[in-house]
């Protein structure tokens, strides 16, 4: 039997750190070795930038993996389901969470996206490709200078998600009081911070900051608690 695994950044990666792979080093190492990873790369989030498909591209170049672009809003591909599945990763962009997951439904990515995770393809992202995989989220998809809850992330991993925690200035706040207001309890992940889920429970938390790190944020007897994860920076030797 495979195991399902998700890689959820709070920010990070080739788009934010172009000059530390370490976090898509550590993605890539979840691919079983022996043949070039094969990695697509979905930025519906963004409106399907191409900029940011072309620096995608330029960090996964032929040396390091089978690179492909998967838009849907000039879809190319056919059977949704069948590309999805002959690939080793699946890394989602950020950009807004709330237009990401209304396109994805649409086209019907969203069971694709499931049918691939119950085969073993990794499923990974930063930001908006982070919060997609959770039940719920923390997002700035209803107003760029603030930060709200969404309730309808497509729930392969339980509870919700908070990136960008130190990141933004807004976000530690506004996710302490949705969860004291009944929101659901999860994870906020720093930039520079990666979460590494098998079979929907936490395995790993790995980082390209050092001293950066990831958070339980709950609602307990009625006040929210916050706890930092150990974490383990990936450019320690």
């Amino acid at each position: 039997m495979v195991d399902s695994q998700i890689f959820a950044m709070g920010g990070g990666g080739f788009s934010m750190e172009p000059d530390n792979p370490l976090l898509d080093d550590y993605l890539l190492s979840l691919v079983p070795t022996g043949r070039r990873p094969r990695v697509c790369f979905v930025p519906t989030a963004s409106g399907d930038s191409d900029g940011y498909s072309g620096r995608f591209l330029d960090a996964f170049g032929p040396e390091r993996a089978e690179a492909t672009v998967l838009s849907l809003f000039a879809r190319t591909v056919g059977d949704l389901e069948a590309f999805l599945l002959e690939q080793d990763v699946v890394y989602v962009g950020g950009g807004s969470t709330a237009n990401l997951l209304a396109v994805w439904r649409v086209h019907g990515l969203d069971v694709a996206l499931k049918k691939a995770y119950e085969a073993g393809v990794v499923l990974a992202g930063i930001s908006a490709g982070m919060n997609c995989w959770f039940e719920a989220s923390v997002t700035d998809s209803f107003d760029t200078n603030g930060c709200g809850p969404l309730l309808d992330g497509l729930g392969l991993v339980p509870g919700s998600a908070c990136p960008h925690y130190d990141g933004e200035a807004l976000r530690r706040g506004c996710f302490h009081d949705l969860v004291q207001d009944g929101f659901p309890g999860g994870y906020a992940a720093e930039d520079g911070v990666g979460l590494h889920f098998t079979n929907g429970q936490l395995t790993d938390v790995v980082t390209s900051r050092p001293g950066a790190s990831a958070y339980t944020v709950t609602r307990v007897d009625g006040k929210v608690s916050e706890q930092r994860l150990p974490a383990r920076y990936l450019g320690a030797h």
